[in-house]
């Protein structure tokens, strides 16, 4: 597929069109799933996407076929995402228990909730996919530069030496921060995450199937997730693999309940001061 990159960008270099437009068509669920996760805002992750597309398109000339055309997209992208990012604050680990106590305090929040559920398309809601959302606020607690090395390691499949290119730091700079990160990580989910730790403190999965989906049996739904049949065995599996493995399997932008999600989401921003 790269050398097939490759060419599409040379082709785009020459005025052709349509190469220029296979290349968008082939690369932008990728890049736009990757900003989605870094900003946590789906209106953010499209305005960003325009602007990495009108980035490659001034800088065709200046690809020189070193790195792969993928590496280099996600350079662009990942500038472009930590320009944005600059006068944000990180969020805090507690993001979601303030959210939660936001929509309490507001009915318009349950509300506006129950509608998007009844109304709209992707509005369904399901544990697996919502696990994948409290990864993603979970990633939003990590300084940028680890979120952003956690992110192409884990979820997209780049090696430290390319993640140190889209970076522009040096390999053992990102093996350092990857290892921050998956320890830090590891760590929060441990503390938070009651579906795998009798001790954790969040309950959320449980809470939110219970309120879109009364008639469904909570534990029918978490015996179908590897991970809690996994965190109940003895001697457990490797937890954050299996965690990471699911969110990995999940496009954000376009799942079942990604409607739903997107108001959640609205509402953690919210709480966490950067709506």
């Amino acid at each position: 597929m790269d050398s097939s990159d490759h060419e599409l960008v040379a082709q785009a270099t020459s005025g052709d069109e349509d190469a220029f437009a296979q290349l968008v068509s082939r690369h932008q669920g990728p890049i736009k799933s990757y900003l989605y996760r870094l900003t946590a805002c789906r209106e953010d992750a499209e305005d960003l996407a325009q602007e990495v597309w009108i980035g490659v398109f001034t800088r065709l000339g200046a690809f020189d076929g070193r790195s792969s055309v993928r590496t280099w997209l996600f350079a662009i992208a990942t500038q472009l995402a930590m320009d944005h990012h600059r006068a944000k604050a990180r969020w805090p680990v507690d993001a979601q228990d303030k959210a939660k106590a936001l929509a309490a305090a507001d009915p318009e929040v349950p509300e506006i909730l129950r509608r998007t559920h009844w109304e709209l398309p992707h509005a369904r809601y399901e544990m697996r996919e919502h696990i994948d959302f409290c990864f993603t606020c979970i990633m939003k607690t990590l300084p940028l530069a680890e979120h952003i090395a956690f992110m192409l390691s884990e979820l997209y499949g780049f090696t430290d030496a390319e993640a140190s290119e889209v970076l522009g730091r040096s390999v053992g700079a990102v093996t350092n921060l990857l290892h921050q990160a998956r320890t830090t990580m590891n760590r929060i989910l441990e503390q938070r995450c009651a579906l795998i730790n009798q001790q954790g403190v969040c309950h959320q999965c449980a809470e939110l199937n219970g309120l879109f989906n009364p008639h469904q049996a909570e534990q029918q739904e978490l015996a179908k997730l590897d991970l809690v049949r996994a965190a109940q065995e003895p001697g457990r599996q490797d937890l954050f693999e299996l965690r990471t493995a699911l969110v990995r399997s999940i496009d954000p932008l376009n799942a079942a309940g990604t409607n739903l999600h997107e108001v959640i989401m609205q509402v953690v921003r919210q709480a966490s001061g950067s709506e």
